[in-house]
Formats: C-alpha cells, structure tokens, sequence
C-alpha cells in the first residue's frame, strides 16, 4: 500500500529538512495505538476516562492524560520516520530527563523478530507546546514493523508521523498476546524516571514478552481508592500487577486499604492472576518493614483462603545484582538500570502467567 493512496490530501506544516516528507495522523489506519482510553475519539490522549479520574483524587485526575504507557504501531518501508507532536509540556522535572518526560522513542522489528531500539524524538528544552524531528534509518529502504512509546510525563493531543513519498505505510503485526497486563502503581510504574519512555520498565516487559499492556501508574496519587478498583475490575487484562505501596501517605492507610482492595477486585475478577509487589526503595525508610508486611499480610491471607492465583515479589529484591544503591537517581526512582532490573524480576513472573 503506497502512502498517495491512502490520503492525497493530508498536509502538515513542518520546519524540518525534509523535502519528501508525507504526513499521517496517528488516530487513521493503518496505524494502532495501544495502551490509552478511547484514542480514536477523546480530544486529548488519556488513560482513563476524566470523570473517573477526578472521582479519584486529584492527583489521578492530573495525570491521567498523561501517556504513559502508550504506544503506537506501523509497518513502513520509508529510510526515516518523522514526527510532530501538539502537546501541553508539564514543566521539566529536575531528576529526569527531557526525553523521559515529554519525548519519544521509537523501536522496530524487521522479520518478526523482536523490537530493538532505534531512536529518540527529544524535544527541545524550550518547547511548550509540541515540537518536531525525526529518526533516520541507515538501512533505508527495509520492511519495518515499528513501535513509537509515548512521553511518559506529558499530555499529548496530536501525533502526526512523516515518512518518505513513496514509502509502504501498512498496519504492524499484532501483539502475540493481545490481552493487556494491568499496571497499577506509582510514580515507577509511571515511568520516573526512566531516561526515555521505552526504558520504563513496564514497556520493557511489554517488548521482551511481546504483550500488550495498560499503565496505570499515577506519581504520588495511587493509594487504594475503592474507586479506583471499581474501573479497574470492569478492564480487560490477563494479569493485574498491584503496587501502589509507595503512594499509601503511612503504614497504617497501606495496612487500612491494601487487603480491603484486592478483596473487591477478587470478588468481581476470580480468575484474574494477581502480583503483589512491595516498594524497592525500603533502605532509607524507616516504615518499609511495616510497609512491606501489609503487602505481604494480603498475600498471605489469600493463600490461606485457597486462592491459587495470586504471587508476591518482593520488592527488596529487585535491584539485586552489583551495588543494588547504583538503580535510582534519588534513591526513590529507578534509572535506567533500576528499570532493567525490574524488567528481568517481575517479567519473569509474568511469562510464566501469560505463557501458560
């Protein structure tokens, strides 16, 4: 399918060096964005519906338009891919990076094999509101499934993909697992602070098991809001991944909320595998022991009332491996090799769930 043929008539103002390039919204076929609440119609990318998050708190409600977890799909032949972005820039965090926030990166896969990385789309540090570039392949001219991950800390309501006149534009391969893993966490399940969007762990695990996934991780805001559990149980998912230990405000609301939760959840969603995970930063906190043991207290009682299909990760383990203290930027947030790390752990768990 040749690129004329599918739209003779979109044009996209652009300042980039580009002499050939066509323009595509993201939101038409062939292209497939995965991850976000209703894309094809909202007015602003998100990650829930605005009416629930603002039933949840505050926080919730202003962060979830932002696109973590989002990813868009294509198949091309074009030796570039460009892009250009409308967005609302949150203002730069000083412990992430530019490109970690409100950039992009893109990944592809030629032959079925899987996802590598190829790129950044890293805004400018003067850019408010969208900014464009583009990434160049050296092996120009190749069948290309790609995967562009979406900022994970800015609101996105335009994406516009420029390949070369005359390039293939056609829809990428699916998932090998189509139903999504649910991430419900923090400010790490969130992606900080990840060097770039496709180093969050989440994504991580999404490329290395070839699954898709849902990130619902919200910074400083996830704390067991029965709300909450209510949109979640009416979600599609084969696995539900249940972290917010960092967000409960002390032990004793984690203690207070994290049992009566997955109560409800479980009540509604029998079937569901169900990870716990407890919060990896535990060194520097007096309160993590008592923390980690109300995570731990969930578990243990579900096992005890015969539920087969719930595991707990422990979340001091998973900066295991040389100098666990090298994982994060602030002693909180993972960086890229935090990430990693957690990548390997909990998609470990996670492959034996989804491959079963």
């Amino acid at each position: 399918m040749r690129i004329e043929e599918i739209d003779k008539n979109l044009k996209i103002a652009s300042s980039l060096d580009l002499t050939d390039v066509v323009w595509f919204d993201v939101r038409k076929p062939p292209f497939k964005i995965y991850g976000l609440y209703e894309p094809l119609t909202e007015e602003w990318f998100k990650r829930m519906p605005s009416e629930v998050a603002k039933s949840i708190n505050e926080g919730v409600f202003q962060l979830h338009d932002n696109t973590a977890g989002g990813r868009v799909r294509f198949h091309t032949d074009s030796p570039y891919v460009a892009i250009k972005t409308e967005q609302k820039n949150t203002g730069l965090m000083g412990h992430i990076t530019r490109c970690g926030q409100s950039g992009l990166d893109i990944y592809i896969s030629r032959k079925g094999e899987k996802f590598s990385f190829k790129g950044s789309f890293v805004p400018r540090a003067d850019v408010t509101d969208g900014f464009e570039t583009y990434v160049t392949f050296c092996e120009g001219g190749m069948p290309t499934d790609c995967e562009i991950n979406l900022p994970n800390y800015d609101n996105l309501k335009n994406l516009y993909i420029g390949l070369k006149k005359g390039s293939v534009l056609d829809a990428a391969r699916e998932y090998k697992h189509t139903t999504p893993i649910l991430f419900l966490g923090s400010s790490i399940t969130q992606g900080g602070c990840a060097s770039r969007p496709g180093n969050a762990y989440v994504n991580m695990i999404s490329r290395e098991l070839d699954t898709d996934i849902v990130n619902l991780g919200f910074s400083g805001s996830c704390r067991g809001e029965f709300e909450m559990c209510d949109y979640i149980i009416k979600q599609d998912m084969s696995v539900f991944v249940y972290d917010y230990d960092h967000n409960a405000p002390t032990p004793e609301h984690l203690w207070e909320t994290h049992e009566p939760f997955f109560k409800r959840f479980r009540e509604a969603r029998p079937d569901v595998p169900v990870i716990f995970i407890s919060k990896p930063d535990w060194i520097n906190d007096p309160g993590a022991e008592k923390r980690r043991s109300a995570v731990i207290n969930t578990y243990n009682n579900a096992v005890a009332k015969g539920d087969k299909n719930v595991y707990f990760i422990d979340g001091k383990t998973l900066w295991d491996g040389i100098d666990p203290n090298d994982c994060t930027v602030d002693s909180c947030h993972p960086n890229d090799l935090g990430f990693f790390r957690m990548a390997q752990k909990i998609g470990a768990v996670l492959k034996e769930l989804i491959e079963k």
